[in-house]
């Protein structure tokens, strides 16, 4: 655990190398033991939660949305997930419903966020539903943010070895967004930083690595919100 805590303090000099993230990743991807129990360990969490909790709080969520604006209460959007497979990524809608609308991230104050909508995104609730997406497989609780694949495609051509970040599954949280990097993305700069964490959370995967992000992520929600909207 203290080698884990002083990698993580040194992500900043990672660097970043096609070579590296292709011959030399993480043995404990390879580690079968340490697999199973991250699969295992999601599945019994994510059961839990969605027959304790989810089972009164869906419902809820579902009324407020209905209550204030016309629409679906769930929002599904084609992302990349692990070897840059499609899937349909799911979410409490929180923008007004324009179904015809072309994809545009969210930006501060953005007018098409609800006000129910609004105080999902900043309390992360929104991103309850890929609890599903974690069972049907196509996400882990912890990897890489999946983005819309425009915003894939754009910064794949800005950034080199972007895609390799789909090495693994994507996650409902990662090290990136436990790190404070949440909510809009203003430019290649601060897509680099984040991609910069995703590799070194792939480099240095463990399920104990797992559990150390996910705590840093309840902190993260609490402290440092600033930048969820």
């Amino acid at each position: 655990m203290a080698t884990t805590t002083s990698n993580l303090n040194s992500v900043e000099n990672f660097s970043i190398s096609a070579d590296f993230i292709l011959h030399r990743y993480s043995v404990n991807l390879r580690d079968n033991s340490q697999v199973i129990a991250k699969r295992i360990f999601e599945i019994v969490s994510v059961s839990v939660f969605l027959i304790l909790i989810a089972s009164w709080l869906f419902p809820i969520i579902a009324l407020l949305i209905k209550m204030e604006s016309k629409g679906p209460v769930f929002y599904k959007q084609l992302r990349h997930g692990q070897n840059n497979v499609p899937f349909y990524c799911l979410k409490f809608r929180s923008m007004k419903f324009e179904p015809e609308s072309k994809f545009k991230q969210a930006t501060k104050n953005d007018d098409r966020v609800t006000k129910v909508g609004a105080f999902l995104r900043k309390s992360s609730l929104d991103e309850l539903p890929q609890l599903l997406n974690v069972l049907m497989g196509e996400m882990a609780i912890v990897g890489p943010r999946p983005h819309a694949i425009p915003m894939n495609r754009e910064f794949a051509e800005k950034i080199e070895n972007f895609m390799f970040r789909h090495m693994v599954k994507p996650g409902i949280t990662g090290l990136a967004q436990a790190k404070g990097f949440r909510g809009e993305i203003n430019d290649s700069f601060d897509m680099n930083a984040r991609l910069r964490y995703d590799l070194f959370y792939i480099k240095n995967w463990s399920f104990l690595f797992d559990i150390k992000i996910i705590l840093l992520t309840f902190y993260s929600l609490i402290f440092k919100s600033e930048n969820a909207y």
